[in-house]
């Protein structure tokens, strides 16, 4: 009889205990509900929710975690693409065998998490084919997590600097590469609504897709275009030896300093040096400073790269160190806007098609250079991306992804 109590009194504390066991379970699973739905908030989740519903064509996914821990083999660090200061980017198979991009992110401070679900509806929304496209979200963590179509054929810093360079792509690829990512920028700058404004424009973050074309890519450090003084001052990001000397010392990021950045990147390109050197003689650490010392000294053969002063004629690349100089202006309203850069840039791919023409040559009319005349519109649409054809926002729509 003993022992038939006994057993009894241990199987109820058994029971009690499975009981406790699972009542706590059930417990924390409730905490972690309510604290991914508060996140879910705070990421403005409520607000893409809406205009999802009310707009019913918006090609747009907000993911569980659970999704991107099953894409990413729980974020098994073989599948890793790139890491950077705002976060880390992972290869991805989704359910429907669809290759993406997914980027946990890195903090982010309580003014981008007011504005993280108005922004990321904005990018969802941009369809441009020289921007990498935002597919969708998850926002149910303390950090979001960005799902991106997947682009990897390596980037514009591989091709001219990394373990792409061997393959020697040619100076008018890069010419081109560099053409589209203006396009791309001037877009975010000009067309979306509001506008974007990058923020950590480089080498690095051009992607190449296979057919080596341009996808600006790594939304990390936008921000949407300040509607007041208040909105204008962020906290400096960005990466040494593209950052805008302006901005450094204010504070603000504008248009004009991706347009600072963008110039960084045309001199690469035409020098083949990294923007920023660690080893070497000080007056030679920062590219843009060495470039800009040749150039007031009229030397500027003593910075190009040599196989590309075999290759190209010297019109060409004086038309480029003078839009480089341009947007290495250290006063921000000099400098062209990223739309006159990526004109610029377009025109100056047509010189080696049309050798009679010379930079600040006019023709007949209008300067080749200034304006379109008949001659060169004709094989525009060749060279140039049209507004219609390639550049495309949905009506109404207003964003960016961090």
């Amino acid at each position: 009889m003993h022992a038939g109590v006994t057993l009894g009194l241990f199987g109820a504390i058994i029971i009690a205990m499975i009981t406790v066991f699972w009542g706590q379970m059930i417990i924390q699973k409730r905490k972690l509900e309510k604290v991914k739905r508060e996140y879910f908030r705070q990421h403005g989740g409520l607000l893409l929710f809406d205009r999802m519903k009310s707009e019913k064509g918006l090609a747009f996914t907000i993911f569980s975690e659970a999704e991107l821990i099953h894409a990413t083999n729980n974020f098994d660090s073989t599948r890793i693409l790139g890491k950077g200061g705002h976060g880390t980017v992972y290869k991805g198979i989704l359910k429907n065998n669809i290759t993406v991009a997914i980027k946990r992110c890195a903090l982010v401070d309580e003014r981008q998490k007011k504005e993280f679900g108005q922004e990321l509806l904005i990018l969802s929304q941009i369809n441009h084919k020289n921007i990498v496209k935002l597919l969708g979200c998850c926002l149910e963590l303390e950090v979001p997590i960005l799902v991106y179509d997947f682009v990897l054929n390596g980037t514009l810093f591989e091709y001219i600097h990394g373990k792409n360079r061997s393959s020697h792509i040619s100076f008018n690829n890069l010419l081109r590469i560099s053409h589209e990512a203006a396009e791309g920028l001037s877009f975010l700058h000009s067309y979306a609504s509001p506008p974007i404004i990058h923020g950590d424009v480089k080498t690095s973050n051009i992607l190449l897709d296979d057919n080596h074309m341009a996808k600006v890519s790594d939304f990390g450090a936008s921000v949407l275009a300040p509607s007041d003084e208040e909105q204008f001052l962020t906290i400096l990001q960005g990466t040494c030896g593209y950052l805008d000397p302006e901005y450094l010392q204010t504070c603000q990021l504008t248009a004009k300093s991706d347009v600072y950045s963008f110039g960084v990147i045309l001199l690469e390109i035409l020098t083949g040096q990294l923007p920023l050197k660690l080893e070497g003689p000080d007056t030679q650490k920062i590219l843009s400073s060495t470039f800009l010392s040749a150039m007031k000294e009229n030397n500027l053969d003593a910075v190009l790269v040599k196989h590309v002063k075999e290759q190209e004629s010297m019109e060409l690349l004086k038309g480029l160190a003078d839009l480089a100089k341009k947007c290495l202006d250290m006063c921000g309203d000099s400098r062209p806007s990223m739309k006159e850069v990526a004109n610029e840039l377009g025109r100056l791919r047509k010189l080696p098609m049309y050798p009679w023409v010379r930079v600040g040559v006019e023709t007949d009319g209008e300067s080749l250079l200034g304006g379109d005349s008949t001659g060169v519109q004709e094989v525009e649409s060749d060279y140039s991306m049209g507004e219609n054809e390639n550049q495309h926002i949905n009506p109404g729509s207003s964003y960016y992804a961090r």
